[in-house]
């Protein structure tokens, strides 16, 4: 009796280990989907942005990764205004989202649903999603206006 005991919990913490296992990607804990698209609009050769594009994948959002030989066509359509300018353009939940956005930010914004056109945070943090390196300084997003300006502070992380 007791080795069946025993072999029962064997099989039941092998199995428990292994969906462990399974649902860890890098070290990183990859979220069930939370059924929310996001479109990231990125360079075929940009690292960092396949890097994003993984970890808004591991944060349980649909990524489809959109490779665009010139991005600045994008960001004009999209109306993302020059100072905000990263090296990737997301939209999500009917916003565009510029740059290394830790996902927090579009939690927020897609949670509050502010009437903006989006979000952004400019260049390329260290430290950011994405981004090797520590983090220097705080992450301050910025609103983009519907008509294609700089907004208000939107949160700083």
């Amino acid at each position: 009796m007791n080795k069946i005991f025993i072999s029962g919990l064997g099989v039941i913490l092998i199995l428990v280990l292994g969906y462990m296992v399974f649902q860890t990607r890098g070290g990183q804990v990859v979220r069930e989907s939370n059924g929310i698209i996001a479109t990231i609009y990125k360079s075929p050769t940009c690292g960092c942005c396949g890097v994003y594009t993984s970890y808004m994948k591991g944060e349980g959002y649909d990524v489809v990764s959109e490779n665009v030989a010139d991005m600045s066509v994008i960001k004009k359509e999209l109306g993302v205004p020059y100072e905000l300018e990263s090296c990737h353009t997301m939209e999500v939940g009917g916003y565009v989202v510029e740059g290394h956005v830790p996902e927090e930010a579009v939690q927020k914004l897609l949670t509050e649903r502010p009437d903006i056109k989006g979000i952004g945070m400019a260049g390329m943090p260290s430290g950011s999603p994405g981004m090797p390196g520590p983090k220097n300084e705080p992450f301050e997003i910025y609103e983009i206006n519907h008509d294609g300006t700089v907004g208000e502070m939107f949160m700083t992380i």
